[in-house]
């Protein structure tokens, strides 16, 4: 392997390495999982998953014996996707 691809391959790495686990962390400014179950559950909808996800809240619930997959803003509470669960 040729000096530059090297250098260029551990800078990637150790850049990979150093970025903050944006993805997957309540970030700054969030408002609650609780706070985001009890809005739901005020909608009828028993959480049964919630998890941080990619600059949001994701998470399953049910409702009247189906399941749904749902999004929600982690600033304002606005639910962003609520999709019934076909699987």
């Amino acid at each position: 392997m040729s000096k530059p691809i090297l250098i260029a391959a551990a800078f990637a790495m150790t850049t990979m390495a150093s970025a903050p686990a944006f993805a997957d962390e309540p970030g700054r400014g969030w408002i609650s999982s609780a706070r985001v179950t009890t809005m739901l559950a005020k909608r009828g909808y028993k959480v049964t998953k919630i998890e941080a996800d990619d600059g949001h809240w994701e998470g399953e619930a049910a409702r009247r014996g189906a399941q749904y997959e749902f999004h929600v803003d982690p600033h304002n509470g606005k639910v962003t996707k609520l999709e019934r669960d076909r699987d």
